[in-house]
């Protein structure tokens, strides 16, 4: 009895998968590959949309953002998760920012790299100022950046340094905090530091602040005798 029900259950799983299987599609060329991808009505259509093998290769090498989101590497999209890969030249230090949509894990490949981060209001320390994290990182040791917590980068060090990083959403989002910050309106900046600021001062910080995702530390330059690089 066993044996023949047994049967009956490959049987109907077997007719289900035949009915469900999907002839390659051809691409529609008025959707991105990332929309079609989204819109499909099974995760076996996925796989007729994505019927390249290629379509299922990353390489960062060709990549000149070094990083694998749904709209650079459909075949993530609906799969909750993407993937960077960055280089920190020497003196190198990341802008502040944060990621609304995903927690970062941050992976040192090689070289020295040193983070600090602020988790969310309320998150203080043992005097009651809000909390930073901070932490010094050689090859394969990790750290974490939840979501919507501000943190930068960098490397201390006269060597370049090499990461790996991973985020729980397709679409993590990236915010910078500062930049974004001085885009406001003169009134509200000027309120936010306490009128500690006045408007040419906010025009004066709008000018300097970099225009590229990292910066150089003065210091560690003078250290290794490099020169400072252009914004």
């Amino acid at each position: 009895m066993a044996a023949k029900s047994f049967t009956l259950i490959s049987s109907a799983v077997l007719a289900m998968s035949s009915l469900a299987t999907a002839a390659p599609q051809p691409r529609d060329t008025a959707l991105s590959l990332t929309a079609q991808v989204s819109l499909a009505d099974s995760a076996i259509q996925r796989y007729s949309i994505l019927s390249d093998d290629k379509d299922f290769v990353y390489n960062f090498n060709e990549s000149t953002a070094l990083f694998a989101d749904r709209s650079s590497f459909p075949a993530l999209a609906g799969l909750g998760g993407s993937m960077a890969f960055a280089d920190f030249p020497p003196c190198s230090i990341g802008f502040l920012h944060l990621h609304p949509r995903a927690t970062e894990l941050f992976v040192v490949v090689s070289g020295h790299v040193t983070t600090e981060m602020i988790p969310e209001a309320g998150v203080v320390d043992a005097s009651g100022n809000p909390r930073v994290i901070k932490t010094d990182l050689h090859p394969r040791e990790m750290t974490i950046f939840p979501p919507g917590s501000f943190h930068t980068q960098l490397n201390p060090e006269c060597e370049p340094a090499v990461v790996v990083t991973s985020f729980t959403s397709e679409d993590p989002g990236a915010g910078a905090i500062v930049g974004q910050v001085f885009s406001l309106t003169d009134d509200v900046i000027e309120s936010a530091f306490g009128q500690s600021v006045n408007s040419q001062d906010i025009d004066r910080i709008r000018q300097a602040l970099p225009k590229t995702m990292s910066t150089n530390v003065d210091a560690c330059l003078a250290k290794c005798g490099l020169k400072k690089r252009a914004h």
